[in-house]
């Protein structure tokens, strides 16, 4: 399972280990390198980052440019899951651009039980402060930690979704799974990694899939955290620049696709620092209207479908508030 371990004995005995996880396939792996590159830039010398990128296709090319972001702090982990996600591939489905790999978060409580917490991260974001600081988040006996999703709390459609369909209590609630700090003794007495495996059989969500399942099995159990730790690229007169410590491009607010992108600066200055810089800009003009046409269609799409899977299901809120 493991192509490449490097333990730098030093930095165990004097540095905090933070583990923290990505799952990307070859096609992410330029904007998995910016991440990378803003997480060093404010990474303390401090603490021990152990990076483990999970994957089922990277080549060869692509681990040896993202090795090189190594450090004597700072070691990088490949971990082949093909032989983990064989036996319920079948199972796991997903829609639009996503790919098998968003699911892979929710191994890891089986996967590695030599931790007790991890952190895991999407692989769209750019961190502006010590991701060690959120690793150090007190969760108590909660399954996960993670930050309000901004597009629930700010389009109707989808706080419907999260309460009547997935479940949350109060859509306020309802959490964004692209950063999130995980419990991982907790989730495994918890026996999750069983219950999402059952949960699959029985229950089919067609909006936002793994996330959807975090927030159904995991509510009421879950710590949420500041949204300065996942800040995404939608107007907020209540947010300000300098309390961001991580913005997350999610869905289709990416820079490498459109111009009119909050927060796009952010992604262009690390990018313009890793070696994937011609090809992200590649990546962007050759990104058609089209293209573009089609992102913003998905997103009408996924709304219709939220609304379509709300008027599915009975509604007794009123009488819960």
């Amino acid at each position: 399972m493991i192509e490449k371990r490097k333990v730098n004995d030093k930095m165990n005995r004097n540095g905090k280990e933070i583990p923290i996880f990505f799952a990307v396939d070859d096609n992410y792996m330029p904007f998995l390198a910016v991440s990378l590159q803003s997480l060093l830039a404010n990474a303390s010398a401090q603490n021990y980052y152990s990076i483990k990128v999970l994957h089922t296709n990277i080549s060869a090319e692509n681990k040896k440019k993202i090795s090189r972001y190594e450090r004597e702090n700072v070691n990088i982990e490949f971990v082949d899951l093909n032989y983990y996600i064989e036996k319920i591939q079948d199972k796991l489905y997903t829609r639009d651009y996503y790919s098998k790999t968003t699911y892979f978060r929710l191994f890891l409580p089986n996967l590695y039980p030599q931790y007790d917490k991890v952190l895991y991260l999407d692989s769209d974001i750019v961190i502006l402060d010590d991701i060690a600081k959120l690793y150090a988040t007190d969760m108590g006996d909660n399954l996960v930690a993670g930050a309000p999703d901004d597009v629930i709390q700010n389009i109707k459609v989808f706080q419907d979704y999260a309460e009547k369909v997935v479940g949350v209590a109060d859509y306020r609630k309802y959490f964004n799974a692209g950063v999130l700090l995980m419990n991982l003794d907790e989730l495994r007495k918890f026996k999750f990694q069983e219950k999402f495996i059952y949960s699959l059989e029985k229950i089919k969500f067609a909006v936002a899939q793994d996330q959807d399942y975090l927030n159904r099995l995991c509510k009421g159990r879950v710590k949420l955290i500041d949204k300065g730790w996942n800040r995404m690229p939608m107007p907020d007169d209540k947010i300000k620049t300098s309390d961001i410590k991580l913005i997350h491009y999610n869905l289709a607010y990416k820079p490498w696709h459109f111009e009119d992108i909050l927060y796009k600066e952010y992604f262009w200055n690390y990018a313009k620092q890793t070696e994937y810089f011609d090809k992200i800009i590649e990546i962007k003009e050759n990104y058609t209207e089209e293209d573009r046409f089609k992102d913003i269609e998905q997103d009408r799409k996924l709304r219709k479908l939220a609304k379509k899977e709300s008027d599915c299901v009975g509604d007794d809120r009123k009488s819960r508030r």
